[in-house]
């Protein structure tokens, strides 16, 4: 997971195990993390984002929990397979639009910066 960076806002409302959750989940999500791809250990992204190491586990149990990732001993913490999309799913997109919005605050946009941004992207 050296491309997609993952950042943390400690200055924001929103939690930073919830930013953690979210933008993984996004980046998984969006497919720009792959089935397979292997995440860095929670120590390891704990140190790089300068955070407790039980800040890192709570949203990788949590993406776990959401059959995003999956962790087994010795072969490290990775992506899991997503199941297959059957038409529109109201909860899924529900769920993308929270981790998006999630992801955007951590970056510190305002209500009106991703509003703007949805509209852009549905043009």
């Amino acid at each position: 997971m050296s491309d997609p960076a993952v950042r943390v806002d400690t200055t924001s409302q929103v939690p930073p195990y919830e930013q953690i959750r979210a933008q993984l989940a996004a980046l998984i999500r969006t497919g720009r993390l792959a089935e397979g791809d292997r995440l860095p250990t929670v120590r390891q992204l704990a140190t790089d984002l300068g955070l407790a190491p039980g800040t890192v586990a709570r949203a990788y149990r949590e993406l776990e929990a959401a059959h995003l990732i999956r962790t087994r001993r010795g072969a490290g913490t990775r992506v899991a397979e997503l199941p297959p999309a059957h038409g529109h799913d109201v909860h899924q997109l529900n769920t993308l639009a929270r981790d998006f919005t999630s992801a955007a605050r951590a970056l510190g946009a305002g209500t009106e910066d991703i509003l703007s941004a949805v509209r852009s992207a549905l043009d």
